[in-house]
């Protein structure tokens, strides 16, 4: 046998699955997935759809070719396809299986094989370290930066290892190598490549994690955390409200002498604002709320739009550097925000006293002649 020991390799099963701490039945998937590309690589085609049955007892494997079975007399792929007329009994549409046994390879099918057999457990490995991480998606964990790439941060997490797409990294933050930070764990997503750990800085739930730790309140029901809406690394608004009578629940969240919003910046920076107001069930009080800091004169409501009136001076105050401010406060409200001048109120002429001492006067010369 040159090359690849299938014996060898069917005695290794249970120690691989020991040492990699994974199941037998998916380091067995995985030996067979790399006879199955060996066996192309010294027999078949690259089309080929095939798949590998070792048997552990004795070492041999079985290989079987899968093809589509096709109308007589029409051309075809004999790699992915076989005449209905050679398919034993099959119909077109249905599938049949060629068996193959193996007892060998040559050196470069071989090689084939040891590749697939270390990359698939690599992914074997990587994807049952992250099935631990299922139950902590949403939760903050503390990372290391392993590697900056133009688009991507990856870091080490434990045993595992994510990435921060740039979508998700505060906006201006600088990372390097070796560094640690505090990390969300966002999702896991699944893909060709197995499954990926996806880690934030940049989500709105980053905050509310943060403030969740410096606000104990928040645990004990005293207030709420009822609304976020964020641009990372530029603007924050949270709404929040109290449960309980007499709370004044902003104060709650900026803390003494603003102690706890600034444990909060600390983590993300201060290049970032943070905007604590007042949720209302009132929609028109919640809009003017997430307006701040802009005084507002009206609110006209109609079913998911607003129209809001400023007058002149607080204009530019309530749409914001580049819209950020209106921006963020439509996202908070979940209302579409318009906003618009309102109309200065016209001001009464005043008379003054000399006008008034004059008509005085022409009222008294009238009153004089008509005598």
């Amino acid at each position: 046998m040159e090359g690849l020991d299938l014996k060898q390799m069917a005695a290794m099963v249970k120690v691989i699955a020991e040492e990699k701490e994974l199941p037998e039945e998916v380091v067995m998937d995985v030996i067979e997935t790399a006879i199955a590309a060996a066996w192309r690589r010294d027999n078949g085609d690259k089309d080929m759809n095939v798949r590998a049955k070792l048997d552990m007892n004795s070492g041999e494997a079985k290989v079987y070719v899968i093809k589509e079975v096709i109308e007589d007399g029409l051309a075809y792929n004999p790699a992915t396809e076989i005449p209905e007329s050679e398919a034993n009994g099959k119909k077109v549409g249905e599938t049949v299986e060629e068996e193959h046994t193996v007892t060998s390879f040559g050196r470069v099918a071989s090689q084939t094989a040891k590749q697939v057999v270390i990359q698939r457990l690599r992914e074997a490995e990587r994807d049952a370290v992250l099935v631990n991480f299922e139950d902590k998606i949403g939760t903050v964990v503390n990372g290391v930066v392993t590697r900056v790439e133009p688009r991507l941060v990856r870091l080490e997490i434990g045993r595992a290892s994510g990435i921060m797409p740039k979508s998700e990294q505060i906006d201006g933050e600088y990372y390097s190598v070796g560094s640690r930070l505090k990390v969300l764990i966002k999702e896991i997503e699944h893909g060709e490549r197995g499954a990926q750990l996806i880690l934030s800085r940049g989500a709105a739930s980053f905050i509310e994690y943060l403030f969740r730790q410096e606000v104990p309140e928040i645990e004990n029901g005293t207030v709420d955390i009822r609304a976020i809406a964020r641009e990372a690394g530029k603007r924050t608004k949270i709404a929040v409200a109290s449960n309980v009578p007499g709370v004044d629940p902003v104060g709650t969240f900026v803390g003494g002498r603003g102690v706890r919003v600034q444990a909060v910046m600390n983590e993300i920076g201060d290049r970032e604002k943070i905007d604590i107001v007042n949720w209302s069930d009132n929609a028109s009080e919640f809009i003017r709320e997430a307006l701040s800091p802009a005084e507002i004169v009206k609110v006209e409501i109609k079913d998911k739009t607003a129209k809001v009136f400023v007058t002149e001076d607080q204009q530019s105050i309530a749409i914001g550097k580049q819209g950020q401010n209106v921006r963020l406060a439509s996202k908070l409200t979940g209302y579409d925000l318009d906003i618009e001048l309102a109309k200065a109120p016209e001001k009464k002429k005043k008379k003054n006293v000399e006008d008034s001492l004059l008509s005085a006067v022409e009222e008294s010369n009238d009153e004089q002649s008509e005598e």
